[in-house]
């Protein structure tokens, strides 16, 4: 008789009650970047990201919407043309801008 008096009284929630609810957050939808880089693609890097003040792989994900291996393969190539220069090289974060001879 003690068991069929105690079982209602633990389930019904008491405890459960109290407990936190913690908010879902929100869900960021994935972002459809390119992963090809094709010729107009290739024609507005080379056109716009030399005229950005602040260049760096993050900077070109967000802008370009392309993904990080093709930012970083851009900065490279831009880099070896002189149309970028170098300003801080970290393992995790390049950080370049404007060439001043750029525009030649």
């Amino acid at each position: 008789m003690a068991k069929a008096k105690a079982a209602p009284t633990s389930s019904s929630g008491g405890k459960a009650a109290k407990k936190k609810k913690w908010s879902k957050g929100k869900v960021k939808d994935k972002a459809q970047h390119a992963v090809t880089l094709d010729k107009p693609l290739y024609d507005r890097i080379i056109k716009e990201v030399p005229t950005f003040r602040f260049i760096s792989q993050s900077i070109l994900i967000e802008r370009l919407k392309i993904n990080g291996s093709l930012a970083r393969i851009a900065i490279r190539h831009l880099e070896k043309d002189g149309q970028i220069k170098r300003i801080v090289h970290h393992s995790g974060q390049l950080i370049y801008t404007r060439s001043s001879g750029g525009a030649e």
